[in-house]
């Protein structure tokens, strides 16, 4: 290994640059994930920076590095979040005009964001693709420089000011897991960790669903997915940038992927145990915790990337954390239509403790023969013991269960 694509010296700079513009973030002991991982835990909270990622960094990086004649003609990015917040905060604060096309369908809070941050938000496509095309048709005609999220050095040397972080918080340390989308974040961490400290274990973390860079590694060259779909939409990436795909291949120390239940289950740990709102992205760390506790060196940094989460989704994926964790539990079950019956079924639930959060009755279903009745139930339980205990409880009693979730 005797070159390097990006020095220490080069994250170093971008740590001097970045004083005052970027927080050097908390790194926060978890005891609930150290119980459950056997070792330290610590969370390097990047959710906690400005504009809520790290993003901030490598924008700011990239654009302070522009010339006089770039910067006049502007800087343009597409993205459909943390990237654009990070963009128009960058630019605004260096005196550069920012245009950030954004999908259509981007959730409204992280389009009145940028707007605030200073950027002129244009809403064009239906995904990505479409989204960064339009992004590159308004470069050419116009001369404005494109910011990429992730693929060119000087980002990747502002996303590797949280490795010189990390090491000077917890030197300690013996594995730092990073989520992984294009790989600017690994990249920058990787470099600066393995020249500084080449005994710390660095991991990426990947959604199962949206995983580019296993069979990229494996090929030994950046391979595109055909599809992929994940609730971590800030790691959702079809193809590793080939700028961080070198890095990677040559310094981190491998890639995990972890399920949609890890990832909803690690963000509701982080919510209840830990206090930090994250968005799934983010959540992909502890998710990994969760998943791959017996492949990992203790004590163990675990990178919060973001924590920018659209509301709506934050319910959704709360909802299904609770599932994964044992304390939902959905049924459809089959009842005799007569007086009380339904009172029955609800002293059968009191039984077995089980709270009751939304009941639908239905008499009228063509399919239902004469005297019979349904209804779904959406229970509060207490882990995946009690479910059993529901259920068991119910079937016990003579109620047909047509559907379990």
């Amino acid at each position: 290994m005797n070159s390097w694509p990006i020095t220490i010296d080069d994250i170093r700079g971008a740590h001097k640059m970045l004083s005052g513009v970027a927080r050097v973030t908390p790194m926060e002991g978890s005891r609930h994930l150290s119980r459950l991982f056997g070792a330290p835990v610590f969370l390097k909270c990047e959710n906690l920076q400005r504009t809520g990622s790290f993003k901030l960094r490598g924008a700011y990086v990239r654009i302070a590095g522009l010339s006089p004649v770039e910067r006049a003609a502007g800087v343009v990015a597409a993205s459909a979040g943390n990237h654009a917040q990070g963009v128009a905060l960058a630019a605004t604060t260096l005196g550069v005009h920012s245009t950030v096309f954004m999908p259509v369908a981007a959730p409204l809070p992280k389009v009145a964001a940028t707007r605030e941050y200073g950027a002129e938000v244009r809403l064009a496509g239906e995904n990505f693709d479409e989204t960064l095309a339009a992004a590159l048709e308004y470069a050419e005609s116009t001369g404005a420089v494109v910011i990429h999220p992730f693929d060119h050095q000087d980002v990747v040397a502002g996303q590797g000011t949280v490795g010189l972080e990390i090491l000077e918080q917890r030197p300690e340390v013996r594995t730092i897991l990073v989520g992984v989308g294009g790989g600017g974040l690994l990249a920058g961490i990787a470099t600066a960790v393995k020249q500084l400290r080449p005994d710390v274990q660095v991991v990426g973390v990947q959604a199962a669903g949206a995983a580019a860079y296993p069979p990229s590694l494996a090929a030994g060259h950046p391979v595109s997915l055909d599809g992929f779909s994940t609730m971590a939409d800030g790691i959702q990436v079809g193809r590793p940038g080939d700028i961080p795909f070198e890095i990677v291949q040559r310094l981190a120390d491998g890639v995990l992927t972890v399920t949609e239940d890890a990832l909803a289950r690690a963000q509701l740990i982080c919510l209840e145990r830990c206090k930090l709102v994250v968005e799934p992205a983010g959540a992909s760390t502890v998710a990994a915790l969760l998943e791959h506790s017996g492949e990992l060196e203790g004590p163990v940094v675990a990178v919060l990337s973001g924590g920018n989460v659209d509301p709506l989704l934050l319910q959704r994926v709360l909802r299904h954390g609770m599932v994964a964790a044992g304390r939902y539990l959905s049924l459809r079950l089959r009842i005799t239509d007569r007086p009380g019956a339904l009172a029955a079924l609800l002293v059968a639930l009191t039984r077995v403790d089980a709270n009751v959060v939304d009941i639908a009755h239905v008499r009228t279903d063509p399919k239902l023969d004469l005297g019979e009745a349904e209804v779904d139930l959406h229970l509060e339980t207490k882990g995946p013991e009690h479910c059993e205990t529901v259920v068991s409880e119910l079937r016990r009693s003579g109620y047909p269960i047509l559907r379990q979730s």
